[in-house]
């Protein structure tokens, strides 16, 4: 006898046996048992979800002769008709291939005639969104009233296709994906009926990748029993099977994405090429990976969010601890916008790689996510990388004004105040006035290019007066944002604060200051006759 399929072997054939669909089955055992029958059912929902295997079952249990609690009792010559496929009113079709009108036309002729056994004729049409729109038309009137003996189950992916007027005249079903739980329950049930030995890791993954269909986790799993056959099925060998990465590949991957580690990232994917994995599957796998990261970083119960081992909830609340919140959707949108690039592709491996570099190197991309990730980076390189401390003192062996040895840290910069600037300090400040200006802008610059700088040799008072030449001078005369750009300016070059009084020409009252000029001070104080030649420069 030839092999059958593991989801054709293990089909349900009574609604006790049909796992994850509890709303439905109860309500149409109910029905069935208060003789409470529709004429015309839609069973909506993904696929591998029950929604044949259940109208079969329905099938049976109308024309069952000896019900038990609503379901088929599979021992009777009609149940067993049924379940052979040779009933004659019983009628699959596949609308998907029969979808024109005069499919439907046949039907209408057929409805006119009673079953010639049983009590009901059924009409199952599935993926019934694929008929045309005059064949719909032409189901219509009969759909909406049809024999008391016939029933029409209607079975689809998508219902969204199906008109409104169809779908007002059917009783509808929403079939749920069904959860890892449940599936990993029946694998578990299978296995035992087949013989073969699994690990509860290896089994969970399976169904996982089931995605909420049974058929879906029963055609995986059958394909991993074939290629280890006689041998226990392990966690490893179905990752081997299934083209898929391990946890702990990712957890590496993601640690090496974090440093900005380019390189790094890059040998991580030779290494999955190598293995043989399936690119499209490690996208698909790696999207999921940064998700439950994403939960365990953002719900208070990630338990609950998320079906993993405790060991691997153990690793992803560390690595939540790694990033940030928007981080990771950033690498979610990065890599969800590659899955659907990927499926077309002819150079999957250098989509992949751009997406690395992406996720590695933010500053690639301009969007808001993108800056808030290079912030990241800036402050842990802040963080890694100290800044040095250095205090100013005043050296023992020098003398005033002269700086001392730095000594570095870990701390942020200190500095000492400025000393207060000595006659020689403020000689040093009229000779390099030019420079001092040239630090300063708009305006003030100007003004300033034009202005004097003197001090009172005589008394020795550590103050600086700036003489304005014009009248525009005295926009700063009074200006203490003024004073104190020039004052930060000198302190920067000299290492001295000095006292800065502002004035304009002929308008002060300190006469004495007028007879003082550069030259004058200069005298004073190196005792010998001076010659100031003008600056070729101002000749130009």
């Amino acid at each position: 006898m030839s092999y059958t399929a593991l989801y054709r072997k293990f089909r349900p054939d009574n609604f006790d046996d049909v796992k994850g669909q509890d709303h439905i089955v109860t309500t149409l055992t109910n029905q069935i048992k208060a003789n409470r029958i529709g004429h015309a059912y839609l069973f909506c929902g993904t696929r591998g979800t029950g929604k044949t295997t259940v109208a079969k079952i329905l099938a049976k249990a109308v024309n069952c002769e000896h019900p038990v609690n609503g379901s088929p009792c599979n021992e009777c010559a009609m149940c067993k008709a049924i379940q052979a496929g040779t009933a004659m009113n019983v009628i699959e079709i596949d609308a998907a291939s029969n979808n024109g009108v005069d499919n439907i036309r046949e039907i209408r002729e057929e409805v006119a005639y009673r079953p010639t056994e049983g009590k009901y004729k059924v009409y199952i049409i599935d993926e019934v969104h694929m008929l045309s729109t005059g064949a719909f038309n032409a189901l219509l009137k009969t759909l909406e009233e049809p024999p008391s003996y016939v029933i029409f189950i209607l079975a689809t992916t998508e219902a969204h296709k199906i008109p409104i007027t169809i779908l007002s005249r059917c009783q509808r079903y929403d079939f749920h994906r069904i959860s890892i739980d449940t599936i990993a329950a029946r694998l578990s049930e299978l296995l035992t009926a087949e013989g073969v030995e699994a690990e509860e890791k290896a089994v969970r993954y399976v169904a996982k990748k089931g995605d909420g269909s049974m058929r879906d986790a029963l055609s995986l799993l059958d394909q991993c029993i074939s290629f280890y056959l006689g041998q226990v099925l392990t966690y490893d060998k179905v990752l081997d099977v299934l083209g898929a990465v391990d946890t702990e590949v990712f957890s590496r991957l993601l640690r090496k994405v974090l440093s900005g580690d380019v390189t790094g990232s890059i040998h991580v994917l030779e290494d999955l090429i190598t293995g043989g994995r399936e690119l499209g599957q490690f996208v698909s796998d790696f999207t999921w990976y940064m998700r439950n990261l994403l939960l365990v970083k953002t719900s208070e119960n990630p338990e609950e969010a998320i079906d993993v081992s405790s060991e691997n909830l153990k690793l992803l609340k560390e690595e939540s601890g790694m990033t940030d919140v928007e981080t990771l959707m950033r690498y979610i949108r990065i890599f969800s916008d590659l899955s659907n690039q990927i499926r077309f592709a002819s150079q999957k491996r250098v989509l992949v790689e751009i997406a690395l570099i992406k996720l590695c190197r933010p500053a690639m991309e301009t969007n808001l996510d993108s800056v808030l990730d290079r912030l990241r980076v800036l402050e842990k390189q802040m963080e890694e990388r100290p800044v040095q401390q250095v205090i100013v003192r005043e050296s023992e062996a020098g003398g005033a004004g002269e700086p001392g040895a730095a000594v570095t840290g870990t701390a942020t910069v200190q500095q000492q105040k400025p000393q207060k600037a000595a006659p020689e300090d403020l000689q040093k400040i009229v000779a390099g006035w030019r420079a001092i200006v040239g630090q300063t802008t708009g305006l003030f610059k100007q003004s300033l290019q034009r202005a004097v700088p003197k001090y009172n040799g005589e008394t020795g008072d550590p103050i600086l007066y700036v003489e304005f030449q014009d009248f525009l001078g005295m926009n700063y005369v009074d200006n203490p944002e003024a004073k104190k750009e020039l004052q930060d300016i000198i302190a920067a070059r000299t290492g001295k604060s000095v006292e800065i009084h502002m004035l304009v020409a002929n308008k002060h009252q300190h006469t004495n200051l007028a007879q003082i000029t550069v030259d004058d001070a200069l005298r004073e104080n190196i005792h010998m006759d001076i010659v100031v030649e003008e600056d070729p420069d101002e000749e130009s």
